[in-house]
This record gives structure tokens, sequence and C-alpha cells, in this order.
């Protein structure tokens, strides 16, 4: 990949100048994350085409999934894939067991023109402190153990593995709550050294992922405009260094750690960052395409931090809504993408840095279910009540109610509209069976869209063989139609 130093502005006549000019904005472009755990997935290849089109050449993903990898064949966007948590262990104490993940999901898609793997991510955020320690004593064996089959399987120079760890990995002090006094954490300090020289050997990146928002979430008394890039807070001094916002401080105390810990111009790839757009009060489509818009102005810019300077290497958290991610962290979890559920941009965001005003391309040719809706019926029975809250609460365990929330799209509705929303998440959840859409007769079908300016009642993206199917229903009811048809001519005659 070419750095942002390496790109220049060179006047060239002809077609030559055509490919200086595509070149430079490749040189200058951010990556995004993109997760699976959605009740109802988009197609993997209408998603890289719409990488594609929107000018996406890197990607993060989560695990290893056959479909998407065959869909990135040829595509030319860099991948960093991800051995999941749960795997650790087993990689940790087994080299087979790594050598031959990498076989079947590295190796086998490394020829030419298939898919450009970059990094292996060994977990995620294996050190985050909720944890409570379950990998800590796998995560550097996990590791080592993956570099050395990429290594033996001959792609060591061009597929490294790398770690992505949360920003709770290191801290400053509250005597003295400044990058320069950045170190990590005293408990793990040691193992992380450890893991930053094995990368450096190897010349790895470390992997960090950052969330501003989150400053703003835990902490009520955290200043709104500093977790912009354009906020008016006043800024933080730290000796000849001013911060102007949250971002770059937490960035800088990573670089200060790793400079204490031996490694000053160790790359940084920030692995996640973003804003969400629903499910708390500050999560809303205005916050985040501010924050994203400047996000990216200020990772291409070559500004940098206050204490690196140049191109920061990003990736956006994330490309589209997961509907079915656990919200143990909060009900924000499921709305992260910059695209919603059915690949539909939420906001204009101009990808290239370059303050314009650009709207990002929508994936193309999306089939929806049927437009009907499972709603609460508008006068149900008196005794209605003793069930209603039971019935709404079923619905959300198995579906996804995070819209409405306290300070969230949907928070204003009224009791019947709470209950409809939850019934008819439900409902589209089950792919909208018609048994699925009673609650007790507290429930009825209608053919009226019950959303309102604010609160958006979706439905759910058609899987592709119940497309088919019902193409194939459809067929069978014409031709039944002719054959009748035919044999009233025939009658007739």
């Amino acid at each position: 990949m070419m750095s942002g130093a390496g790109c220049r502005h060179i006047l060239i006549p002809g077609i030559i100048a055509l490919v200086f000019i595509t070149m430079a904005q490749r040189c200058l472009s951010v990556g995004v994350n993109w997760g699976t755990m959605a009740s109802h997935q988009l197609s993997a290849e209408s998603v890289v085409k719409m990488l594609k089109e929107n000018g996406f050449d890197k990607v993060k993903l989560f695990e290893a999934d056959e479909k998407i990898l065959n869909a990135l064949i040829g595509s030319d966007i860099e991948v960093m894939l991800a051995i999941p948590n749960y795997m650790l262990q087993d990689m940790s104490t087994d080299p087979g067991m790594a050598a031959s993940w990498i076989d079947a999901n590295v190796s086998a898609y490394a020829y030419t023109r298939g898919v450009k793997i970059r990094y292996v991510a060994v977990g995620n955020e294996p050190f985050l402190q909720t944890y409570n320690g379950t990998y800590l004593h796998s995560t550097f064996p996990a590791l080592r153990n993956v570099q050395e089959a990429i290594n033996h399987a001959g792609l060591g120079p061009e597929v490294k593995a790398v770690v992505p760890l949360n920003a709770d990995i290191y801290y400053s002090p509250d005597s003295n709550p400044v990058p320069s006094a950045g170190d990590f954490r005293p408990e793990i300090r040691d193992l992380a050294i450890q893991i930053v020289q094995y990368l450096d050997s190897n010349d790895a990146p470390f992997v960090v992922n950052i969330y501003p928002f989150l400053s703003l979430y835990e902490n009520d008394y955290f200043p709104l405009e500093y977790a912009f890039f354009n906020g008016s807070n006043k800024p933080m001094k730290d000796g000849e260094y001013l911060y102007t916002n949250v971002f770059d401080a937490n960035f800088d105390t990573l670089a200060w750690s790793l400079k204490k810990a031996g490694f000053p111009n160790m790359k940084i790839i920030v692995g996640e960052v973003g804003w969400p757009t629903d499910g708390d009060k500050n999560a809303n489509i205005d916050n985040a395409k501010r924050f994203n818009q400047g996000l990216i102005q200020h990772a291409l810019s070559g500004e940098g931090t206050p204490a690196r300077k140049g191109k920061i290497d990003v990736c956006l958290f994330s490309l589209i809504d997961e509907n079915s991610k656990s919200i143990a962290p909060g009900n924000f979890e499921r709305h992260w993408g910059i695209f919603e559920f059915d690949g539909k941009p939420k906001y204009e965001l101009d990808l290239s840095g370059q303050k314009k005003h650009k709207s990002l391309v929508a994936i193309q040719g999306v089939n929806y279910m049927h437009k009907r809706w499972c709603i609460l019926k508008p006068h149900p029975q008196k005794d209605a009540q003793t069930y209603l809250a039971k019935s709404v609460d079923y619905a959300c365990s198995l579906s996804d109610c995070t819209a409405l929330g306290y300070g969230s799209s949907c928070n204003h509705l009224n009791a019947q509209g709470n209950a409809s929303y939850a019934f008819n998440m439900y409902y589209q959840f089950k792919n909208q069976n018609s048994l699925d859409c009673d609650f007790e007769g507290l429930a009825t079908v209608t053919y009226k869209d019950p959303s309102d300016d604010k609160c958006h009642f979706p439905l759910m993206i058609a899987d592709g063989r119940r497309v088919m199917l019902l193409h194939k229903n459809l067929v069978y009811i014409i031709l039944a139609i002719l054959q009748g048809f035919l044999v009233v001519l025939l009658l007739v005659s």
C-alpha cells in the first residue's frame, strides 16, 4: 500500500495524467469494517460491488466467511481477515490448527488476482477489561503460531499477523491526564511490550480501536465538543502540544506508550473508529456525519496528531448496521453503519476528505419482503393490558427494539406505537410468517406503512431463495391461469 507521503501531483498530459490522478486518489483512502451479525444478509457480491463503487480499497472482516472471500476475488481490495477470540486458545496450543486455518483461508486465496489479504487479525480486543483476562495467556502464543504458519506458507513478506486491541490497554494517570504521561496498563505492560516486540520483528503494525463516542457515552460530564474535530472547547495543553479533540489525545497516548517501550516509530493502524446513528441520546445522523466527515478529513490531511505527523491509517466502523449484535455495551451497538441494513446510505460522506458534498452509492437491486407490517390492533380487548407488556418483551427479546430506547429515533412513540414497533420487528425477523403476527390476538397485519418522519418500521431483505420461490410460485400461478383459459376456450369451442 502506498503511503500519503508518496503521493505527488504531476502535470502530465493525456492518459498518463489520468493514471497519476487515479494513483493519487488511491493513496488517500480510508478502510471500513464489514460486520455480518444481521438477521437478513445482503449478498456478498452486491456489498463488494458497493465497496468498489464508493472507492473503498481496504476492508476489515471479523471472520473468514467463504461467500465474502469468494466475492472479493479479483476486487483488488486489501483485506484484514480476523480469527475470532474463541479460537485463540486452540491456536495458541496447536500450531497445526493455525497452519490449517491459514491454508484454508489465506493460502487458498493468495494467488494472482485472488484476494489481497494483507493482515490476519489474531482475535479482536482480546485484552478488553470486561473479558477479565480470559485471553491474556493465549493471545501471544496464538499470534506467534499464526505468523509462523503464514511464513511457512511463503506469504510472510506480504501478510502480517496483528492483534487489534482496545484503547483501554493504555492510560494516563489521573494525577497527570495528558498524552505524554501515557503508558500501557501496569497489569499487562510486560505482555503488551512482548507483543509489540514481536510485531516489530515482523514489520507488522500496532492495531488499535479508538471510540470517542464511548468517552461521551460513559461520562455524563465529558465535554461534547471535545469528541469532534471541529469542536469549540478550550484545547488541552501538554507541554508544547495542544489537543483540540479526544481522538488525537487518545492516539498520542498510545504513541507515547510505544515510545516508552522503545518503539517510537512503530506504524499504528486505527482498526475501528466511528459514530453510531441510533440507540442513545448522542447517537444520531447529525453527530455521526459530523464525526466521520471530520475524521476522514483529519486522517487524510497529512497533518496527523500533535505528536505524530502524516496521514493516519483508519478503518471506519462500520459499513452496514447489524441488528443481531449483542447490546450488552449499549443499544447503539446495532447502529454503527454508514449504510442502513439494506445498503442505503444514511447521510452524505465525502470519502476523499476534500470537503465536497458527495453522496455514497447505495447497493442496487435489493429485494424486500412484501409491503405489510404487523401492528397492535387499534382496539384490543379490554383485558389486553394483562399480557401486552409480556408480548412486547417477548417480541423485543427475539428481534431488535433498540430504536425505542431513551433518546433513540422511535422513543417518541406512544404505548400503542411501541407495541406495534415491537410486534413488527418480530414479524419481519420471522420472515412475515402469518402465525407470527398474533400475540394472543393483540396484533394484526396492515398494508399501510406505520412509519413516521422520525421512526422507520422496516421491511426486511428477502432471502434470495425466498425470492426465487416467490417467482417460481408466480410462474405456477400464471400457468394455472393460462391452463384455466385454455379449458374455458375448449369448452366454448
